[in-house]
């Protein structure tokens, strides 16, 4: 378990905090992050990476020259907002364009994917590149499918060694493409891991039994077996590994890999050492030559007793960035032509890490500021429900994933009901205080919840504008545009077992309660019954989509997480119209 921290809430901006200041010799703070501390030169690509806190030393630990330019680094097991992936990013940016890398997670893959598109409006040449290395996630046919665990270090390393190396744009990305699709990885744990300030593990094993086929987000398995040997441990990570060659890896004798050993937190080195004396015995025996081996804590999980093993499967040019020299705080190899320069100052360049610049308020009318009023007594029903059924949340969000969703839950509807109040004290109409209320939820929330809610808040604001008082019309239209909003962005259908099972109903009732002449306290009172139903129903759906995927059956029976605390929140702020 997690021991030493102070307010949960804050340990992963006070842990980049603390990393930050033992490190500046590498990097140097921006918000959302850090960045090298000497500047990406002229030209040069950028190389990006981020994801959750909990992870170290990825990402923000494999800041550096040879590898990333900059890490944008969420709450713990939480993406970071597309906010602050831009920001990293343009603190990164040298005029050769970015490359934003991450593991294969929705909110990682919304979050980065809005960022990009927002760099490339500015003019700056965006891709992203999703590692996608886990095995245990889904099938061969389905690769784009699986989770980035540790193969997440290679196919970052391919990349930047190719920026650093001066190519271009589109061979840098193009190289990271090849490296993932020649990686594969696969996972075992025999405990899960305690987030800071819980008070049990994500997930438990029987004593006696291990997982395997496992994420690094607290996820259960996707089985059990026996607790084995460390040969034999050894045995089925190698075997389940050469089990799948990708298609262009010659199968005869002579292959050549990168291969990593991966702590996931608390199995010691002398351990992963006994583990891997075998597994370079069994590579040996396959014919597998073993390039510069990895053994040790790459990309943890926070707690997690557990290993993974990596094979990045090489050809003559990935052999030369995986040999070419690397030089940040947790990861070094190599030699460098140039060696980091030490910071001209020790400020940061822009505000705190996970913090956000905020426009002033635009112009409003007496009426858009009372409906503005009734927004923030609205966003404090609904920080107060969430956190009066946050452990519920996140019991039914552990069932098939992470349990995380009461904790992000928790801290974007705080972070959002706070922006709102501020942005209303500062005279804000509506639509300026519900549209600060969506990117603080989306900033501090990160994940698929904190994308989604911050498109879904953003649509409402946009239908409130600063101005007029809205009529239930015009609102119960700003919600029908959110919901297909988040239809657009999260790709998700009724049908899916996700927050949209309970949107899509919800928003439909209301437009036609509303068509029909009822008041809106009335039609949200009959549209927040409907979405309660929709939640209801969830539980005799299996997920397609997000980290509840690999573990579909399991979660047959109980309701989606995220359309249950919708539904908890639309009813909650039914009481707030009822007296406004």
């Amino acid at each position: 378990m997690t021991r030493l921290f102070n307010d949960p809430a804050a340990f992963a901006d006070e842990a980049l905090e603390g990393f930050v200041a033992a490190h500046r010799r590498w990097v140097r703070p921006v918000a959302g992050g850090v960045v090298r501390a000497a500047p990406t030169p002229p030209g040069q690509v950028a190389v990006v990476i981020g994801g959750g806190s909990g992870h170290y030393p990825a990402f923000s630990g494999l800041v550096g020259p040879g590898l990333a330019h900059g890490a944008a680094v969420g709450n713990v097991f939480a993406s970071p907002s597309a906010r602050q992936i831009r920001t990293v990013a343009q603190n990164a940016q040298a005029g050769g364009g970015v490359v934003l890398m991450y593991g294969n997670y929705a909110g990682d893959v919304l979050h980065f994917g809005q960022a990009a598109e927002q760099l490339t409006a500015e003019g700056v040449e965006t891709v992203c590149v999703a590692v996608t290395d886990d095995v245990s996630s889904a099938d061969a046919a389905e690769a784009d499918k699986r989770r980035g665990i540790a193969g997440d270090l290679p196919v970052f390393k391919a990349a930047a060694a190719a920026a650093e190396a001066g190519r271009p744009l589109a061979e840098v990305v193009a190289t990271a493409r090849r490296a993932n699709a020649r990686t594969r990885s696969f996972g075992i744990a025999f405990s899960g891991c305690t987030l800071p300030g819980a008070d049990h593990p994500l997930f438990t094993v029987d004593e006696g039994r291990m997982a395997v086929g496992l994420g690094i987000h607290g996820e259960p398995g996707i089985g059990e077996r026996d607790v084995p040997s460390a040969d034999e441990a050894a045995g089925l990570l190698v075997a389940t590994l050469l089990a799948e060659l990708p298609e262009d890896v010659e199968r005869a004798r002579g292959s050549r890999a990168a291969v990593i050993l991966n702590g996931l937190g608390s199995v010691k080195y002398e351990e992963l050492f006994v583990v891997y004396r075998r597994v370079a015995q069994l590579l040996a025996e396959a014919g597998v030559e073993v390039v510069e081996p990895d053994v040790g804590e790459l990309v943890t999980s926070f707690d997690m007793a557990g290993v993974s093993l990596t094979l990045c499967w090489l050809d003559e040019d990935l052999e030369a960035l995986w040999t070419a020299g690397a030089d940040t705080p947790a990861y070094r190899k190599g030699r460098l032509d140039t060696a980091p320069d030490a910071p001209a100052h020790t400020d940061a360049s822009g505000p705190a890490a996970g913090t956000a610049r905020t426009a002033g308020p635009a112009a409003a009318t007496d009426a858009s500021r009372a409906v503005a009023a009734t927004a923030v007594a609205a966003l404090k029903a609904v920080r107060d429900t969430v956190d009066e059924h946050a452990e519920e949340l996140g019991r039914i969000d552990a069932v098939a994933g992470d349990g995380d969703h009461g904790i992000g839950m928790r801290r974007g509807s705080e972070a959002a009901h706070r922006a709102a109040a501020e942005a209303a004290g500062a005279d804000a109409g509506a639509g300026t205080t519900v549209a600060a209320a969506a990117d603080a939820w989306a900033d501090r929330a990160g994940g698929t919840s904190g994308a989604l809610w911050g498109v879904l808040l953003h649509a409402v604001g946009t239908a409130l504008g600063d101005t007029e008082r809205p009529t239930a019309r015009a609102v119960a239209d700003g919600v029908t545009e959110a919901s297909a909003a988040v239809r657009r962005l999260g790709k998700a259908e009724v049908g899916d077992k996700t927050m949209v099972d309970v949107l899509v109903p919800f928003a439909e009732t209301l437009a036609g309660a509303t068509a029909a002449g009822e008041d809106l306290a009335t039609a949200w009172d009959r549209a927040a019954t409907a979405a309660e139903q929709a939640a209801k129903a969830t539980a005799d759906l299996v997920p397609r989509m997000g980290r509840a995927r690999p573990h579909a059956e399991r979660s047959l029976g109980t309701p989606d997480a995220g359309a249950h605390s919708l539904a908890l929140i639309v009813r909650a702020v039914h009481g707030v119209l009822t007296t406004h």
